[in-house]
């Protein structure tokens, strides 16, 4: 039976307000690889080995956030050689209402069952297995209340066969990929630096601002 993996990463904080720090926008992307996510954990491998033998230091795993700017471009450069797709929902926090955000975990739930009930179609095959693997948030108890709102949103979203998995983005090649993919809308919607979207843009399928005609901000 066929299984769709599907990697994602989140952008953006959980900060409800205007302090300095606080993002706008909270942005979740997933990015799915019809090729088999094999092939670009392969290709990322490599490059990290050449990478090193031309000198990059690596202290960590592939993170946009932190890589250098010569990193990102080889990075990124390796991506556009792959079949893949991103999908992005993207929720501006100040539009959000208070019972949606009154707890981290509701939001995040919320932000997940929004996007999977729009995006599984175009990725999840008729009788397909589902394995979504997100970048883990939060540690002890708080990682714990994470994951069971991400497994909750699953079980509301799809009637497939599905697990989750919650791991850390260093453990994983796709959740560095999905990494790059939702930095790369972030700065986008955040900045407008259109360079780091312009380099998967063909790639984006579905990229939807839920509160688009919102008219009220709540903070």
């Amino acid at each position: 039976m066929a299984r769709v993996h599907l990697f994602a990463d989140e952008a953006g904080n959980f900060d409800f307000s205007r302090k300095a720090g606080a993002s706008r926008f909270y942005i979740l992307t997933t990015v799915a690889f019809p090729e088999g996510h094999d092939v670009l954990a392969t290709s990322l491998r490599r490059l990290r080995f050449e990478l090193a033998w031309e000198g990059v230091d690596f202290r960590r795993e592939f993170h946009a956030t932190d890589d250098t700017v010569a990193v990102r471009e080889r990075v990124f450069e390796m991506l556009a050689a792959h079949d893949f797709r991103v999908d992005a929902t993207i929720l501006e926090k100040a539009k959000a209402r208070p019972s949606m955000r009154s707890s981290e975990e509701r939001f995040y739930r919320a932000a997940w069952a929004y996007h999977l009930q729009n995006v599984l179609p175009g990725v999840l095959p008729q009788e397909a297995q589902l394995h979504v693997v997100a970048a883990s948030v939060g540690t002890g108890s708080r990682r714990r209340e994470f994951l069971r709102s991400l497994e909750r949103a699953v079980r509301t979203s799809t009637s497939a066969t599905a697990r989750v998995a919650f791991w850390p983005a260093a453990t994983e090649f796709g959740l560095q990929a999905a990494d790059y993919c939702a930095w790369a809308i972030q700065r986008k919607w955040e900045r407008g630096d259109e360079w780091p979207y312009a380099q998967i843009r063909d790639a984006i399928v579905w990229e939807h601002d839920l509160f688009r005609d919102g008219e009220v901000s709540f903070y």
